[in-house]
């Protein structure tokens, strides 16, 4: 059984929605944990749900956290060094999102992500702060939390239509803030952590998923898609930290849900432990192609 080292901080979850996060599967992922976690390293942290996790019941000394996103990233610093002015600003945009007709707030979701490209494209630090903020809005009211750029790398996600989103959960944000102010983040390509893992480390690898249809393709997560060949560099990697002695757990898609003779990541990471899980996922658009499906879970112990 594993052991959790509690350092009286308030549990934190993730402050935003996020496509494949994995707060429906932390049982499994949490299951893999060493007992005690002196470093601990996410090179794709995307919503944070397991770091969040481990930061609120462990207490690594160090802690990095890596994405290519950087506005997402951005949003990480925010919360954790200016907390209580992002949760000014957010409050903000909830009191005028509530008072507003369904018209009114669908030309606010549109007003609001523009100017949420244009700091994106233009924009400067002094506009980090406002960016993050808006990267939770959009977030809470686009559909279903994705992110998605086009080649120019502006989103282009439409609106949802939400009635009532909780767009400013300040208690929450006040949590994260508290946790991550150990936490050390760096944007770039997930090798960007190889000189910070050792033998001590802890690593979660969730990389953009293997598509399991052409349908499940169309998001871009940033300018650059993550390809099959990206996706052996990313098990040489694997293989270059669990030679360092780190202990690491990944996860991906499991091409078998829709193809039982693909063998890709079976063959891909045979030298290591390959566990099938059970997650609510949507594999298409149609309604039929939601449900239960098998992911990967990879661990090097």
């Amino acid at each position: 059984m594993k052991t959790a080292y509690f350092c009286g901080m308030k549990t934190a979850k993730p402050f935003i929605k996020w496509a494949g996060g994995k707060s429906q599967l932390l049982s499994e992922i949490r299951s893999k944990y060493p007992t005690t976690i002196e470093k601990y390293c996410e090179p794709f942290v995307g919503g944070g749900a397991v770091l969040f996790d481990v930061l609120s019941n462990y207490q690594p000394k160090e802690v990095l956290i890596n994405d290519i996103n950087a506005e997402l990233i951005n949003t990480y610093r925010q919360i954790k060094e200016n907390c209580e002015p992002l949760i000014l600003q957010l409050s903000d945009l909830q009191d005028k999102y509530k008072s507003f007709s369904d018209e009114q707030r669908k030309a606010l979701f549109f007003e609001k992500r523009e100017r949420f490209n244009s700091l994106k494209i233009n924009g400067n630090a002094d506009a980090n702060l406002e960016k993050a903020a808006l990267f939770i809005f959009i977030n809470k009211t686009c559909f279903n939390g994705l992110y998605r750029v086009n080649s120019k790398g502006l989103f282009n996600v439409p609106f949802n239509n939400a009635k009532n989103p909780l767009l400013c959960d300040a208690e929450n944000l006040r949590a994260c803030s508290e946790v991550l102010q150990n936490v050390e983040m760096s944007v770039g390509d997930y090798s960007m952590c190889e000189n910070f893992i050792d033998d001590k480390t802890f690593v979660y690898i969730d990389p953009p998923y293997r598509p399991l249809t052409q349908t499940a393709a169309f998001t871009s997560y940033c300018e650059n898609n993550f390809s099959d060949i990206q996706q052996v560099e990313l098990e040489m990697f694997v293989e270059r930290i669990s030679r360092k002695g780190a202990r690491v757990v990944a996860s991906n898609s499991d091409p078998k849900n829709v193809n039982a003779d693909d063998n890709f990541f079976d063959d891909l990471y045979s030298k290591f432990k390959i566990e099938r899980i059970f997650a609510s996922r949507a594999i298409n658009s149609k309604g039929s192609g939601r449900g239960k499906i098998s992911e990967l879970l990879v661990a090097n112990f």
